[in-house]
């Protein structure tokens, strides 16, 4: 148990402060069972709560719980012998003040990799240190590894994405120049759409990341593994979010994505929402990443945005992210983010309960989506003629025209 001087890490109430004072000056039984009456009255929940807030072991205060349960009104005669103050087993820092050092040595040459550590092929975890070191003669429980750890400035810590690799020289232009671009065209209230895919999911009874609320003790059952042909196969959303308006329109298909499926996707968008409410429009802005089936290098990406522009009778702007910089499209986190966290917990049994999911995504800004099915099978590999791209009107910008370019109508 910690004393007044020490802390648990652990928010406490003047409540608490006041009786962990108190604790402090009881005998050696006394404590936990105060601790074990209290965790009683707390209910669910109030072991964990104690632990933190006492520094006693949740076994310590379970063991004290089934005491007092056991015992009923404890008298002085049921306290037992009480030890002297310092008396009992030393700690093993105590006892063994070169294990510190151990510790710190084992986990430092895991860290950094030193190929002659025996743990360097296994979990770093306070159980694989504890056998580690009983090796070494020293038997240490796993929880007194933790507090070492602790002690020594480690915590328990997820890998973090902030590596991206070598960075395009025109990276912070390309930035730029579409910042430009989209408050250029959404004052002249010309359309700006952001385009991307959604990663595929498995459709059938598979097990969906999250948690949803269920009756207690029933949860929904799915399939154990995640099996293809256990399920009815894969849906691919792609979406076209309207940044201006916080609208959305997502094109769910049920074969590959390329970039014919791509186009029709932003066909869809403009026949449900686009023309609707862009009737004086002059050219519609399309940001997009520099890869999949939207990539600047598709000749049938570029194909069908001629035949696209031809449809609408106005030309087409894209404007591409440099590579490695998909997060920075606006679809993935005003759109994408949020139609995970609305279908989480919830298995996608069927292509009906994909689209509802995705068109029941709201937010509180005013994000609405509209979710449609498109039950065509696209192939993959179709090879586009050179004959066929003479007829596209393309007009590259003057800063990098790899990625910039304007498509103009031939029907305008």
């Amino acid at each position: 148990m910690v004393s007044p001087t020490q802390t648990t890490g652990a928010r406490l109430t003047a409540e608490e402060r006041r009786w962990v004072k108190v604790l402090w000056t009881l005998n050696e039984a006394q404590p936990r069972w105060f601790v074990a009456d209290t965790a009683l009255d707390l209910g669910r929940g109030g072991v964990s709560r104690l632990s933190q807030v006492t520094g006693m072991s949740r076994m310590t205060i379970t063991k004290a719980i089934k005491e007092v349960c056991g015992r009923g009104a404890l008298q002085p005669a049921a306290i037992g012998r009480i030890r002297r103050a310092g008396a009992g087993r030393k700690r093993i820092e105590e006892s063994a003040p070169e294990v510190t050092k151990l510790i710190a040595r084992i986990v430092e040459e895991t860290t950094a990799g030193d190929p002659m550590s025996l743990l360097r092929w296994t979990s770093k975890s306070t159980r694989t240190i504890a056998e580690q070191l009983a090796r070494l003669g020293y038997r240490i429980d796993p929880s007194t590894v933790g507090r070492y750890l602790n002690d020594l400035g480690y915590s328990l810590q997820a890998n973090v994405k902030t590596k991206e690799g070598p960075q395009h020289a025109a990276r912070d232009k390309q930035f730029r120049y579409i910042n430009r671009l989209v408050k250029a065209y959404i004052k002249t209230g010309d359309p700006v759409i952001s385009v991307d895919t959604k990663k595929k999911e498995l459709v059938g009874e598979f097990r969906h990341a999250g948690r949803t609320w269920q009756p207690r003790g029933e949860p929904v059952e799915v399939h154990v593994h995640d099996f293809p042909h256990l399920g009815r196969g894969k849906a691919v959303p792609y979406g076209a979010y309207d940044i201006a308006r916080n609208r959305a329109v997502v094109n769910v298909g049920i074969s590959h994505d390329t970039a014919e499926f791509a186009i029709e996707s932003i066909r869809r968008w403009w026949r449900l929402d686009g023309r609707r409410l862009y009737r004086d429009a002059h050219q519609p802005l399309i940001c997009a990443d520099s890869g999949g089936s939207n990539g600047p290098r598709l000749c049938a990406w570029k194909l069908g945005l001629q035949v696209l522009a031809n449809e609408i009778g106005m030309p087409i702007t894209i404007c591409h992210y440099p590579p490695g910089t998909s997060k920075w499209n606006k679809i993935e986190h005003r759109l994408f983010s949020l139609i995970s966290l609305n279908w989480r917990g919830r298995p996608l049994v069927n292509y009906e309960t994909v689209v509802n999911l995705i068109g029941a995504t709201k937010t509180r800004t005013g994000l609405r989506v509209k979710a449609v099915l498109d039950t065509r099978t696209y192939q993959k590999g179709l090879t586009v003629e050179a004959e066929a791209l003479r007829d596209v009107q393309l007009r590259p910008h003057r800063l990098h025209p790899d990625w910039n370019d304007t498509i103009e109508s031939l029907s305008a």
